[in-house]
């Protein structure tokens, strides 16, 4: 069995930027998983971890440096809302950073080490409370809960995964930064490694309103163990902008943080079907993805919508920034 470590710093150093990888909800649709439930990727997870398995091997193979385990939807509430046991919902959702382990070790005896390839990171995909409600809340925020809610829907989650041996766990797709400040506390009590990402509504702020150079300024100081900041699941067209925001409330607050990204295509989502609508953007995703590498993004990939072809459009958008000098506008 291969053991071994990398972290997102040792990645950036070696390739430059970092590839993430795409949607698995999307490719696991083109896989045939029928996904229109509350569970959503959650129930491929439990009724064909083949296809998750797949996705993770697509992923590897199209070029990403790590990727996501198929664990946003989840959540215990939810699974057991629909008539899992709590022991069998603690066991699939750390199922699910060790299908991602088992990919990876195939891949990477398969392909990986001889080609050369960094050994890619796990991240533990966790969703926002919104996400559990199943009706686009993630995209809007301002749930009415407590924080007593909030912990106890996050916190033994987080621990399932950190102790299944997720390399990080990936707060992603959150449009609070209270609920974000909330879940980087269990992370660090965890002392557990982690990443935030947040939904965003347009170039300047995260879907619940905050500034996202606000956003920024709060996780800049006295997070040992955060890894990175982004956004992930928002309009292509907003990315450059947010990353400039993002680098300008860092810098501000003295912190060389790396930033990640991963939109959408940007089409609409619609909570009722569980599915996206729409043409997406005209610009092609590659060149959006150069884009955001000249604007200061440490790592890039997809969202929903997006599949391995994309991921294959970040490869090649990272070969072109590298070969052009990695000429970067990263002032505010």
């Amino acid at each position: 069995m291969k053991k071994e470590t990398n972290t997102i710093s040792d990645i950036i150093s070696r390739n430059g930027i970092m590839v993430i990888d795409g949607s698995m909800s999307t490719a696991l649709e083109h896989l045939g998983a029928d996904l229109n439930s509350k569970l959503w990727t959650a129930r491929a997870l439990a009724e064909s971890p083949e296809l998750v398995r797949q996705v993770h091997l697509d992923y590897f193979r199209a070029g990403a440096d790590c990727g996501i385990t198929c664990s946003y939807q989840a959540t215990i509430p939810g699974l057991t809302a629909n008539g899992y046991t709590r022991e069998e919902t603690e066991k699939l959702i750390a199922r699910s950073v060790e299908i991602f382990i088992e990919a990876r070790q195939q891949w990477w005896e398969e392909e990986g080490e001889k080609a050369g390839r960094a050994w890619p990171l796990c991240l533990a995909g966790i969703g926002p409370y919104g996400a559990y409600l199943a009706d686009g809340s993630e995209y809007r925020g301002k749930y009415g809960v407590g924080d007593d809610v909030l912990d106890s829907f996050h916190r033994r989650r987080m621990e399932i995964l950190h102790q299944a041996g997720a390399d990080i766990l990936l707060i992603e797709t959150q449009p609070s930064l209270h609920e974000a400040l909330l879940a980087a506390g269990i992370a660090e009590e965890l002392g557990a490694d982690y990443w935030i990402s947040f939904s965003c509504a347009d170039e300047k702020h995260i879907c619940e309103g905050d500034p996202i150079r606000k956003c920024a300024e709060a996780f800049a100081k006295d997070h040992p163990h955060l890894q990175m900041i982004g956004v992930n699941c928002t309009k292509p067209v907003y990315i450059t902008g947010l990353i400039k925001e993002l680098r300008a409330g860092l810098l501000a607050a003295g912190s060389t943080l790396p930033i990640g990204v991963y939109p959408n295509s940007g089409e609409e989502y619609d909570p009722v079907t569980k599915s996206w609508h729409g043409t997406g953007d005209a610009k092609n995703f590659g060149e959006y993805a150069l884009d955001y590498m000249r604007a200061g993004a440490d790592a890039v990939g997809g969202c929903c919508t997006t599949v391995a072809s994309h991921v294959e459009q970040v490869v090649a958008a990272r070969k072109a920034f590298i070969d052009g000098g990695r000429a970067r506008v990263i002032s505010p």
